[in-house]
């Protein structure tokens, strides 16, 4: 056991996709795949449950098909998963993990004996089946289902049925196991409602493609860590108190970390500074992050 610092280095991300049916989540699913390896699908492969609607976008790129049918058990998605692994595919889809649920629902409302007792036989099954998806060693992607509803909307002085979705058909509360969930509509638009990348989370609607995949294969290869060291290296290359505000400025969420490095080197510029600049002309050393602040909050309020 020990104690280290906290880094994002390579990460796989699990996400998870839900909306109602025809909303595109098996096809947002293939594209995601598509930018988070570069356009290439040989490394991805899809776990069929919806009656092989996976070979429907075969011009897409020669990715890979688990067909999968019932009984859709905890224990059978698992050995499809395994056998992914085994075959070193980098992206794993299953479409969809609703499948699970539905067959676990069914398990226990056939079960003799107590309800809440019967549940911990249930939840036990469940938690292997999530845990194995969070521990893969492969990024995953998973479409949920939702329970369809329609609302009437008015449309050029008329109503007109539209259909929207739900509760997604899984465990309550699963959606916080992932690091981003998009929720989809029926019209493709995608929306997240949660995302612990920061790079969608309180944006507006948008349709998803390779390059949403793309994006987010970018957050997962580039650590902080990496982006500490590039920062450190600027920071001792720097020349002038000038260049010293402005990386300041440049890494706002990395400013109570750097911020000893720039004052340390500040001095060290100021040093070389005093043998041809009066003392009177030095930028005191309080002010240099007080200066950053305010040419940050320029730029913001412009």
């Amino acid at each position: 056991m020990e104690i280290r610092k906290s880094e994002r280095k390579n990460a796989k991300i699990k996400l998870a996709l839900q909306g109602s049916a025809g909303s595109g989540k098996t096809y947002s699913s293939l594209l995601i795949a598509k930018g988070l390896l570069g356009g290439d699908f040989t490394k991805t492969a899809i776990i069929d449950t919806e009656n092989r609607s996976a070979d429907l976008y075969a011009h897409l790129g020669d990715y890979n098909v688990v067909s999968m049918d019932s009984p859709y058990s905890p224990e059978r998605y698992i050995e499809a998963i395994e056998l992914c692994e085994k075959e070193g595919m980098e992206v794993i889809i299953i479409d969809s993990i609703s499948h699970c649920w539905d067959y676990l629902i069914d398990v226990h409302s056939n079960m003799p004996g107590n309800s809440f007792t019967n549940w911990g036989k249930i939840t036990p099954r469940q938690n292997s089946f999530i845990n194995k998806i969070l521990r893969s060693n492969a990024h995953v992607i998973s479409t949920m289902r939702v329970k369809q509803d329609y609302v009437l909307n008015q449309k050029n002085g008329r109503f007109v049925p539209e259909k929207v979705g739900l509760k997604a058909i899984q465990r309550n509360d699963l959606d916080y196991e992932f690091t981003i969930v998009f929720d989809v509509d029926s019209a493709h638009n995608a929306k997240a409602s949660k995302d612990r990348t920061g790079l969608f989370i309180d944006k507006p609607e948008f349709i998803i493609t390779a390059s949403t995949g793309k994006k987010i294969n970018e957050w997962c290869v580039n650590s902080i860590g990496e982006v500490e060291k590039r920062v450190i290296i600027e920071i001792k290359a720097c020349e002038s108190v000038e260049g010293l505000r402005y990386i300041y400025s440049k890494y706002p969420k990395l400013q109570e970390t750097i911020k000893p490095l720039i004052l340390k080197k500040k001095k060290q510029l100021e040093s070389i500074q005093a043998q041809i600049i009066p003392n009177h002309q030095i930028i005191p050393n309080h002010q240099i992050i007080q200066q950053s602040k305010s040419t940050n909050n320029g730029v913001n309020n412009s």
